[in-house]
């Protein structure tokens, strides 16, 4: 948070001129609430497959598979329905669907910490997933409040709020777990997560005209205006593909942990540490790589940031100690700033702002289809062949994905 206030001030006598009324407190608001969901999500999800494994006697194959499957469900149903919710939050706005968000998450969560068996999760994962997207709808909620000149900055500290949140809640969440058990993290974020949706409902301000359904534009017309279709949907995939590099990772990163460790020791507490530091590197590179971002342009920062990433899960192949993961996931985390941030400024400068709920909604339902076959992949990989053949597919995921990026950049961006 000192990161945060700390930058507004720097900018402070450039922004107050463009920028809406109360742009700094919804700002903050907004940065505080994707915190929480970023540290509820981490403090909860790395340690999900452990909390499985107690809830019946698995073969190694199944409980990845279960692992995978309660991943995947929530972003499954995530993608069916963000276009929708897109469609809605161009009509009525996206502090509203902030606050869907928030209100049904902060139930499902809660309600997870009951279950008693595998199916009963899986079926909250895939409620969850049906309402949530607050992180998105906040990130388009400040893309269209925020002059283009500072989308760069603007963009990767949205991130930096998840990413803060990533880093505190593995931490948090497996000392809670060591501590209390698997379930009591789950009660705290569907606490925190309530918490979430009132300080939205008070203190954020939206700068919104509604639109009539009939006045929305069809999709069809929404392509048209765009100055370069290709370059979208090549943002739109890259989402996915980077998204699904994560999401290999993350279902079964306790599980490597805990083979690392020979199922010796606080398992617990070093997956949480392992699962936290991409995000620390991601924290420490975000607001350089932002105010470099502005200068330079986002497709640059996007080109360079798929290179490292691809090339750092070669060493992460033959690690042979958590503490070595951890460094090379640390490392991973400082070309992690350079890559979402990227594509949403790519997307606000080349979408029309009557568009941006659609746009963005799309692209979410990109980035939870990342989700799913991430997760799902990434289970599978490891559970037929080893967790070291995960970090193989997902290296060259993400050289395929800077090849792409590479043969149909454009000038404009560049």
């Amino acid at each position: 948070m000192v990161i945060v206030t700390k930058e507004i001030s720097i900018m402070e006598n450039t922004l107050n001129e463009q920028t809406p009324e109360g742009w700094h407190q919804t700002f903050i608001t907004l940065w505080i609430g994707c915190f929480i969901t970023g540290m509820g999500y981490s403090m909860t999800m790395p340690f999900l497959s452990l909390f499985i494994a107690e809830l019946g006697n698995f073969s190694r194959f199944q409980l990845n598979i279960y692992s995978g499957l309660a991943f995947a469900i929530t972003f499954l149903s995530q993608a069916v329905i963000s276009p929708y919710w897109g469609s809605l939050a161009d009509q009525k706005g996206r502090k509203l669907m902030c606050l869907r968000a928030s209100f049904v998450m902060s139930i499902t969560i809660f309600l997870v910490g009951f279950a008693t068996n595998v199916w009963v999760i899986i079926l909250l994962r895939f409620l969850q997933g049906l309402f949530s997207g607050y992180i998105s709808n906040a990130t388009a909620l400040m893309a269209s409040e925020t002059p283009h000149s500072r989308s760069g900055w603007v963009m990767t500290s949205m991130m930096t709020s998840g990413v803060t949140g990533n880093l505190v809640g593995p931490l948090l969440g497996g000392t809670l777990s060591g501590w209390f058990g698997y379930r009591i993290p789950f009660f705290i974020t569907g606490i925190l997560m309530f918490l979430t949706f009132l300080i939205t409902f008070f203190l954020v301000h939206e700068h919104f005209s509604p639109i009539k359904k009939e006045e929305l534009k069809p999709l069809k017309g929404i392509i048209a205006e765009l100055p370069n279709v290709k370059i979208i949907v090549i943002m739109f995939f890259t989402t996915m593909f980077v998204q699904a590099s994560v999401m290999s990772i993350d279902p079964i990163v306790s599980l490597y942990v805990k083979e690392l460790m020979h199922g010796q020791g606080n398992i617990s507490f070093v997956a949480g540490v392992v699962a936290a530091t991409p995000g620390l590197g991601t924290l420490i590179a975000s607001s350089k790589i932002g105010h470099t971002m502005d200068h330079i342009g986002p497709q640059k920062i996007l080109i360079i940031g798929l290179a490292v990433a691809a090339a750092l899960f070669v060493p992460m192949t033959f690690v042979s100690s958590p503490w070595a993961l951890a460094f090379w996931r640390f490392i991973l985390g400082l070309a992690n700033a350079a890559l979402l941030p990227a594509v949403q400024t790519i997307l606000t400068l080349d979408s029309p702002a009557d568009a941006f709920g659609r746009i963005f909604s799309y692209n979410q339902s990109f980035q939870a289809a990342g989700s799913v076959m991430g997760s799902l992949a990434g289970s599978t990989i490891s559970g037929a062949f080893s967790y070291q053949a995960v970090f193989i597919v997902t290296g060259i995921m993400l050289l395929f994905n800077f090849i792409l990026v590479i043969f149909n950049r454009t000038k404009s961006l560049s």
